[in-house]
């Protein structure tokens, strides 16, 4: 196994990836953009949802692959999406008409605030010493840039996979989630400064781990021989 983590970045055609890809260009990653959903999940250690366009032309984008994509990171594939990218892991939006993974249950809804979009830098609630998110922890990031109009609902359990909260105009939404590999932030860490792209480098080096974790799980696995 090369020791290169393969990353792919999963491109609906909606806007510019050049500070994402900048930030995901860390040495021992060797990153690519798939535009077809079957391919983005085939041969990758890590999948990155950027986070720039519309709910619906992004899940026009990904309904071919919706099947395949939903049980790679059933499987723990790490997976990151950012903005537009952790919209598209909940069930739907009201933004428009398509089909999110469902992978955490709940909606995407307006900002109820007088002044939307969001556009500029929010503090993140992150927890205490005790509960923060080691993805927080590991990088100091407590204030990060917003560009949006609009935010995850979690409902039932996924509330409690909610790992940082911000506040805009009154309207609490989650910034992040997470369970096991899969992350969302609804902030950019590749426009948050350092400490942004910080946690983008945690990310992948969490994934590096889980990958050498499953490599060593499979190697630890007798071989049957056939008669």
């Amino acid at each position: 196994m090369s020791d290169q983590l393969r990353v792919t970045v999963f491109d609906y055609g909606a806007g510019n990836l050049h500070s994402l890809l900048k930030a995901l260009d860390t040495p021992g990653s060797q990153v690519r953009v798939e535009t077809d959903p079957v391919l983005a999940v085939r041969d990758t250690d890590a999948l990155v949802l950027p986070g720039v366009g519309a709910f619906s032309p992004a899940a026009d984008c990904l309904a071919p692959g919706l099947s395949a994509m939903r049980a790679a990171l059933e499987q723990g594939l790490p997976c990151l999406g950012i903005c537009l990218g952790m919209q598209l892991l909940f069930d739907g939006s009201d933004e428009g008409p398509g089909l999110g993974l469902g992978l955490f249950a709940g909606r995407v809804t307006r900002l109820t605030a007088d002044r939307v979009p969001q556009i500029g830098w929010n503090s993140l609630e992150c927890g205490g010493d005790e509960t923060i998110d080691p993805l927080f922890r590991e990088t100091g990031l407590d204030m990060a840039y917003y560009a949006n109009s609009f935010v995850c609902r979690p409902v039932g359990s996924a509330i409690t996979d909610v790992i940082a909260w911000s506040e805009h105009n009154g309207d609490r939404f989650p910034a992040a989630v997470r369970r096991g590999a899969l992350v969302g932030v609804q902030f950019h860490p590749e426009k948050s400064s350092a400490p942004g792209v910080r946690f983008v480098h945690a990310f992948l080096d969490a994934a590096r781990r889980d990958r050498h974790r499953v490599t060593a799980r499979a190697d630890s696995v007798p071989s049957v021989e056939t008669r």
